[in-house]
C-alpha cells in the first residue's frame, strides 16, 4: 500500500470512528505502528487529525472528510436494514422514486428490486448496478451523469439537470450528519447542492438516518429538519434526540432493532 493510500485509509477510519488507537490502525492496514505514527504525524501537521496519547482523533476539519461507500456499507447494517423495511412501506407500484447515494438508501434499494411498475431515478452507481443484476420489464431505472464522489454517488450540474426533468413521488436520501441546529448535512459541498435541487423535484422528502448520525455535522447543510416530510431512524437513537426530531419533523418513524 502506497503512503497516500495509507493516509487516505487513516482519514477514513478516523472519520468513521471519531477516535482510534494506533495499534488498531496498524492492524487494519497491515503495517507497523511506526509507519502509522509517521503517517499520523504528517496528517496532524497538515491539520487533518489530532494526535492523542496512543491514538488519533478527528478534529473540526473532519466535517469535510467523506468515507467510501464500501466502508459505510459495513457499519450499522442491522439498523440500516430495519430502517429500510419501514421506508419500503412508503413505496407503491406505479410510483416514480428517487434513490440517492449512500448505504442506507442502498439497503432500501435491495427491497425495491422485486416491486413492480416502478420508475427509479438514482445518482448511485451501486444502486444502478444492483438493479442491473436482475432487470425487470416493468421497472425503469435511470442513472444520472455527474462527478463521482467517494460514496460512489454522481453529483454536480449534470446530475441536477437530469433530476430537473422529472416529477418524483418520493425521494429517499441518506445523510452524513443530523443535528438539531445544522439539520441534515454532507461533507461534500457539491453533493449538498445536488441534494437541495433534488428535494425540490419530489412531492415527499424522506431521510434515512441511523442513530450514529445524530450530533454529526458535515461541511455543508442541505436541508433543515422542518423541510423533511419523513425521517426514519432506529430505536438506538437517544430519547432527547428523538424528542428534538419530533418537535420539527412532521413524521418521525422509529425502526426497532435489538
Amino acid at each position: 500500500m502506497l503512503a497516500a493510500q495509507r493516509k487516505a485509509r487513516i482519514l477514513e477510519e478516523v472519520s468513521l470512528a471519531g477516535a482510534i488507537r494506533i495499534t488498531d490502525l496498524a492492524e487494519k492496514l497491515g503495517v507497523s505502528e511506526v509507519t502509522i505514527r509517521r503517517d499520523v504525524e504528517t496528517l496532524a501537521n497538515q491539520g487533518m487529525v489530532d494526535k492523542v496519547h496512543g491514538g488519533v482523533t478527528s478534529n473540526s476539519l473532519s466535517s469535510t472528510l467523506e468515507p467510501s461507500f464500501d466502508s459505510t456499507s459495513k457499519k450499522e447494517q442491522g439498523a440500516k436494514d430495519a430502517i429500510a423495511k419501514l421506508a419500503f412501506e412508503l413505496v407503491r407500484p406505479g410510483m416514480a422514486v428517487a434513490l440517492m447515494g449512500g448505504s442506507s438508501v442502498y439497503a432500501l434499494a435491495k427491497l425495491l428490486k422485486d416491486l413492480p411498475n416502478l420508475t427509479i431515478v438514482t445518482n448511485s452507481v451501486p444502486i444502478s448496478d444492483l438493479f442491473a443484476q436482475s432487470p425487470r420489464g416493468d421497472q425503469t431505472v435511470v442513472l444520472t451523469g455527474g462527478v463521482r464522489t467517494p460514496t460512489d454517488s454522481l453529483v454536480g450540474n449534470i446530475t441536477s439537470e437530469v433530476f430537473s426533468r422529472f416529477n418524483l413521488d418520493l425521494v429517499f436520501m441518506g445523510t452524513h450528519g443530523m443535528d438539531s441546529e445544522f439539520g441534515f448535512s454532507s461533507p461534500n459541498l457539491v453533493e449538498s447542492e445536488t441534494n437541495r435541487e433534488v428535494i425540490k423535484r419530489s412531492q415527499r422528502f424522506v431521510v434515512l438516518a441511523d442513530h450514529t448520525k445524530w450530533g454529526m455535522r458535515g461541511f455543508s447543510s442541505f436541508a433543515s429538519f422542518e423541510q423533511a416530510d419523513v425521517v426514519i431512524t432506529d430505536s438506538q437513537l437517544p430519547k432527547t434526540a428523538l424528542a428534538s426530531l419530533n418537535e420539527s419533523v412532521r413524521d418521525v418513524r422509529v425502526a426497532q432493532i435489538r
